[in-house]
């Protein structure tokens, strides 16, 4: 089933072009994350699903219908951290956020134990640290069980505990069965938490997938590779042999041996075959898994477009 299906989808400021045509779906019982550069189109894309923004073309859809009353119901959206009252315990600014939403307050114990912080329930806002205050958001999000959650930069400005904290929460909500849209700009983070991603670069969709098919897959206007790492006795020799063979891009050294960029028609046996002829036993030889900073790079060719 389809949660949100976005049709080419196109934002103008004036002469500037936020969004460019995007087009993309996002399955029930995913974690998806839209991925790109800051000033990538990310958040204007989020604030026209979200009803905050108007297209200037294009349309989208919320589960096979138009944005109304009762699918934002249905929705549990963190686009900016909340304006909670520091002096207001967690538990009293969560019935604040459920008055305000209309819903949701007799949810109030749940959803604090489902961000952990049933415990903390009665200390002040202003106690809190960084990722326990962004796991409150989280929790307001979470007032009247919605089925969808969409976050912005869930774990932007936290701290690598913080950045755990809200990693391992997303995974448990997605358990739970929520189906959860986030955009950021942390490719570590997407790859560790997302099912799904679409990635961005100055307002048009570079690719979309699951994250292993995006990782896998060579774009038609781009060059992928292979990371190969390999030791032997002697890495010196080893490196001058290993720059003679063709297909091999690129040779670096570090503290484990010698880290090998390969075209993708390379594999390891042809590797120790051509090493083993030259008399050379390694004692290393892996396939490194790519990661989705190097595929993230590749499409783009760059992280940033400021």
């Amino acid at each position: 089933m389809s949660v949100l299906a976005i049709d080419n989808l196109s934002k103008n400021y004036g002469h500037v072009r936020a969004l460019r045509e995007v087009s993309f779906t996002v399955s029930k019982g995913t974690v998806f994350g839209i991925l790109g550069p800051n000033g990538s189109g990310k958040t204007t894309l989020l604030g026209i699903v979200m009803d905050i923004l108007k297209p200037t073309a294009g349309n989208y859809t919320w589960m096979d219908q138009p944005y109304q009353d009762a699918i934002r119901k249905q929705i549990g959206t963190l686009l900016e951290t909340p304006n909670f009252y520091h002096y207001l315990t967690g538990e009293d600014n969560l019935r604040i956020a459920a008055r305000i939403k209309g819903k949701g307050e007799e949810d109030i114990p749940k959803v604090l134990q489902m961000v952990n912080l049933f415990q903390r329930k009665d200390s002040k806002f202003n106690t809190y640290s960084l990722g326990m205050k962004q796991r409150l958001a989280i929790a307001s999000t979470l007032l009247g069980d919605p089925e969808i959650l969409v976050f912005d930069e869930p774990t932007n400005g936290l701290d690598p505990a913080g950045i755990a904290e809200i990693r391992d929460l997303i995974r448990q909500l997605n358990k739970a069965g929520k189906t959860i849209i986030m955009a950021s700009h942390i490719l570590d983070e997407v790859e560790k938490v997302c099912t799904h991603v679409a990635i961005i670069q100055q307002g048009v969709l570079k690719t979309v997938g699951s994250v292993a098919s995006v990782m896998s897959t060579s774009g038609t206007d781009t060059v992928t590779h292979l990371l190969i790492e390999v030791s032997a006795a002697d890495n010196a020799v080893l490196k001058e042999m290993l720059s003679q063979m063709s297909g091999i891009e690129n040779i670096t050294v570090d503290e484990n041996g010698l880290q090998l960029t390969c075209s993708e028609n390379m594999n390891t046996a042809q590797i120790n075959k051509f090493c083993f002829d030259k008399g050379i036993i390694l004692d290393k030889l892996n396939l490194k898994r790519k990661s989705l900073e190097t595929r993230f790079l590749e499409i783009t060719g760059k992280q940033s477009d400021r």
